[in-house]
C-alpha cells in the first residue's frame, strides 16, 4: 500500500509539469495582449511597451519558459497581473467554494445514481427500470447551464425556496451556506448521476448471474441479503472507478455552474482571468485542477485495494 502511494505521488510531478507546460505554450500563443487589455483602449503604444517590459512579456517564450519552470519547481506560480497578489493566494481564496461545490455535487450524484442503478438492476426490463435509465440518460445529456437555469426558475423564481445565486461561507452561517450551495450542487450532481446509475446497473446484472449468487439464492438467503452482501459489494468496484474519473467532469462543470450562480470559486476566477489574459492565474488554475484530478485518481486506486483484497499482493 505504501509503495503504491509513493509511486503514484512520484508520478504527480512529471504529469503536472507536462500539463503546466502545455498550458503555458497554449496561453502564450493565443491572440491578445494582456498589457493592452490591462491599460485599456486609450493606452498609447509606449505605455503598452513599458508595461510589457515590466511584466517580462517582451521576451521570447524560450526565455520566459525556463524562468517559469524554475519558479514552479519552487511552488511559486507568480503574481496575478490584475489582482495584484500572488497566484497561490488568489487560488487559496477561491478554492473553498469550488471544493465544496465538487464535494456536494459528488454526494448528490452518488445519492441519486447508486440507488437508481441498484433498483433498476433488481427490476430488470420492468417499467421502472426503463424509466430510471431514461432519466439517467437525460441527466447526462442536458447541459449544465441549462439545468442550472431551470433550477433557478423553479426553486428561486417560482417557488422562492432557495436563493438564485451568491455564496455564504460555512463558518459564517452553516444553514445559509447549505441553502446557497444546494441549487449549484443539484445542477452539478444531476448532470453526472446518470453515469454511476448506468454503470452500477450493468455491474449488478453481471454479478447477479454469477454462480455464487445462484448458490446463495439456492441456500434460501433473502433476496435483499443476497443483493446487499454479495452482489452490491462486487458491483461497487467499477463504480468507484467511474466516480474517480467523474471528478474531472465535476471540475469542468463547476466552471459553468459557478458562473451561473455567481459563486466566487476557481471556475469563475478562470473565466475572468481568460477574458483579461491574466496568464499566471490561468496557468495556476489549470495546474491546481490537474493536481486535484490526479489526487482523486490516487484515492480511487487506494479504494480499489481496500475493497478488493486480491489486489493487495499485486500492488505492494
Amino acid at each position: 500500500m505504501i509503495a503504491l502511494i509513493v509511486r503514484r505521488l512520484a508520478l504527480l510531478v512529471p504529469v503536472a509539469l507536462v500539463v503546466g507546460t502545455m498550458t503555458f505554450l497554449l496561453i502564450h500563443m493565443t491572440p491578445g495582449d494582456p498589457a493592452a487589455v490591462m491599460l485599456g483602449p486609450e493606452a498609447t503604444p509606449e505605455q503598452i511597451d513599458r508595461l510589457r517590459e515590466r511584466l517580462g512579456l517582451d521576451e521570447p517564450l524560450l526565455a520566459q519558459y525556463p524562468r517559469w519552470l524554475f519558479n514552479v519547481l519552487r511552488l511559486d506560480l507568480g503574481d496575478s497581473i490584475f489582482l495584484n497578489r500572488p497566484v497561490t493566494q488568489a487560488l487559496a481564496e477561491r478554492m473553498a467554494p469550488t471544493l465544496q461545490l465538487t464535494l456536494y455535487g459528488l454526494l448528490i450524484a452518488v445519492a441519486l445514481g447508486v440507488p437508481a442503478g441498484i433498483f433498476a438492476a433488481l427490476h430488470q426490463n420492468s417499467l421502472i427500470d426503463r424509466l430510471l435509465m431514461l432519466l439517467a440518460t437525460a441527466g447526462m445529456a442536458i447541459a449544465d447551464f441549462f439545468l442550472s437555469i431551470l433550477l433557478i426558475l423553479l426553486f428561486a423564481v417560482t417557488l422562492r425556496w432557495l436563493p438564485s445565486g451568491g455564496y455564504v461561507a460555512f463558518g459564517d452561517d452553516p444553514v445559509q451556506h447549505l441553502r446557497s450551495m444546494l441549487l449549484p450542487a443539484l445542477a452539478l450532481g444531476i448532470s453526472i448521476a446518470g453515469a454511476p446509475a448506468r454503470l452500477i446497473r450493468a455491474a449488478m446484472l453481471d454479478v447477479l448471474h454469477e454462480d455464487y449468487i445462484r448458490t446463495a439464492v439456492a441456500k434460501g438467503l433473502p433476496p435483499g441479503t443476497v443483493a446487499r452482501r454479495h452482489a452490491l459489494r462486487n458491483a461497487l468496484l467499477p463504480t468507484i472507478t467511474i466516480l474517480g474519473y467523474t471528478l474531472g467532469d465535476l471540475l469542468g462543470g463547476a466552471v459553468v455552474v459557478e458562473t451561473v450562480f455567481s459563486l466566487p470559486g476557481m471556475g469563475q476566477l478562470a473565466v475572468h482571468s481568460i477574458a483579461r489574459r491574466d496568464f499566471p492565474v490561468v496557468q495556476g488554475v489549470v495546474m491546481a485542477a490537474a493536481a486535484f484530478y490526479l489526487l482523486a485518481n490516487l484515492l480511487v486506486d487506494l479504494l480499489y485495494v481496500v475493497f478488493d483484497p486480491r489486489l493487495r499482493d499485486d500492488r505492494r
